[in-house]
């Protein structure tokens, strides 16, 4: 073991290696990991560590608290910082199949929801927050709702949004208001599962319109209006999911034009816009009248804020919705309406976006550095979309995965429906989701055995079982 008085550890930092905070704790994790360094060996203060590298105090006060985190480090007081023993993980499921947001690493969640609960309580009535609400939220739910979807459309007229309890709920309501048993929806091949599901319960067919690399293909949606009439068309046009494809601009427009000419309602479902890296406006900034926008907070914020907000601008419309709504989903949970509301005008809404997102972009990192030669994510949102090499399927790269403790999603779970015209080719691919576990190394522990798993063949079917 080093002289732990004396101690010598310096990292090598490249300088296209990404942010340096996390290239020292990387570098501290290897040297764990190869035996440089051992649970129990002290390291060089925060001001001598920045010194030796020629990097300021923040930089390695940011790493040690990454190490931290990671439970490589613990600190001894005025001892100073040593190298943490192993700390034995009972969990041993690695989840990249749910798509929640990170746990950001610089903000204080329990803290914001301390506050956020106690202004909450401090200026409403209790008895209200426990009682019945109109559906479609207050009016001060709305005129927040209004400020969240600003960056997104402009100002707006609070009036034209509905304050739904989560995306889910919007988007069945939404289903039960543009269309009627039987109709079709049109929608891209691989879409959110939910989706289908509320449409399959609903009894609508579900066809799916081809796509490239930059979302639904124009010409394609308007062969399929014209011979099939739909009731609305589903899009989720920012970091897509599942094949994380942000459609640029020009496509939104064409596909805003085709809904135009076939006066067909676009269902805008854009979950991810805010953790996008410069994204295009929206489809409803484009086609004021022909989009209904829906929004929610599970996916930039925290899933157990079941708020998402919907601009209906057309009023029969609004009150079809509302009247659709309320036949499974009276209100949103009073309390967490009032929870969402007041964040968003205090400001911890969007400092809690803000760290989700510069925590995705981390996690982002992680993944291109684990899975170099096949990550192909766009470097910002929740999940990634792997193309797998030819000797694996997706069911049998997820059972595969199973098997070694890690969930992932196949191709198979987000399939819309029947394609239009000639059957398309199965897609060779698994969505990974980079925010469900809460811990960063093990999530790259979860990245490493899964691109080991991709490296081998698949095992045989008459493989001998012991």
């Amino acid at each position: 073991m080093q002289n732990k008085h004396a101690p010598i550890w310096l990292p090598q930092l490249a300088a296209q290696g990404g942010p340096r905070f996390l290239q020292i704790a990387d570098a501290l994790q290897a040297a764990v990991a190869d035996g440089s360094l051992k649970p129990g060996d002290r390291l060089p203060t925060q001001r001598q560590l920045a010194a030796q590298l020629g990097v300021d105090l923040t930089t390695i006060t940011r790493a040690y608290d990454e190490a931290r985190r990671r439970h490589l480090l613990e600190g001894r007081g005025a001892r100073g910082t040593y190298v943490a023993a192993k700390k034995l993980e009972l969990n041993s499921i690695l989840d990249l199949s749910m798509n929640t947001p990170p746990p950001p690493g610089d903000v204080d969640f329990d803290e914001l929801l301390k506050q956020g609960l106690s202004q909450v309580l401090m200026r409403t009535d209790g008895a209200l927050l426990m009682n019945y609400h109109l559906s479609g939220g207050s009016e001060a739910d709305r005129s927040a709702a209004a400020q969240w979807l600003q960056p997104m459309l402009g100002p707006l007229d609070a009036g034209h949004i509905v304050v739904c309890p989560g995306a889910q709920a919007a988007i069945a309501a939404l289903i039960l208001t543009l269309t009627q048993p039987g109709d079709v929806i049109l929608a891209e091949p691989m879409s959110y599962p939910g989706m289908r599901s509320a449409a399959a319960q609903f009894g609508r067919r579900i066809i799916a319109v081809p796509a490239d690399e930059h979302g639904m293909v124009p010409e394609l949606l308007e062969q399929a209006c014209r011979q099939h009439h739909p009731g609305l068309i589903y899009l989720n046009p920012t970091l897509q999911n599942p094949t994380a494809i942000t459609m640029p601009d020009q496509r939104r427009r064409a596909l805003a034009s085709v809904a135009q000419r076939c006066n067909v309602r676009i269902v805008e479902d854009d979950p991810y816009w805010l953790l996008a890296e410069s994204p295009p406006p929206p489809i409803a900034a484009l086609a004021l009248e022909q989009v209904i926008y829906l929004s929610t907070l599970s996916k930039c914020l925290t899933p157990g804020l079941r708020v998402a907000f919907v601009l209906i601008r057309d009023p029969q419309q609004r009150q079809q919705f509302l009247a659709a709504l309320r036949a499974f989903a009276l209100m949103v949970a009073p309390l967490t309406a009032a929870l969402a509301t007041q964040w968003i005008l205090d400001g911890s809404a969007t400092e809690l976006m803000n760290g989700v997102r510069k925590e995705a972009q981390l996690r982002h990192w992680m993944a291109r550095d684990v899975l170099a030669g096949r990550y192909s994510g766009a470097g910002d949102g929740l999940h990634i979309w792997l193309n797998l090499p030819g000797y694996w399927t997706p069911s049998q790269l997820a059972h595969a995965a199973d098997k070694e403790g890690i969930a992932v999603t196949p191709a198979e779970a987000f399939v819309a429906g029947a394609a239009d015209g000639a059957e398309s080719k199965p897609v060779n691919a698994i969505r990974i989701s980079l925010g469900s576990i809460k811990d960063r190394e093990r999530l790259r522990a979860g990245l490493q055995k899964l691109s080991q798993l991709l490296a081998r063949q698949p095992e045989s079917p008459g493989s001998a079982v012991i």
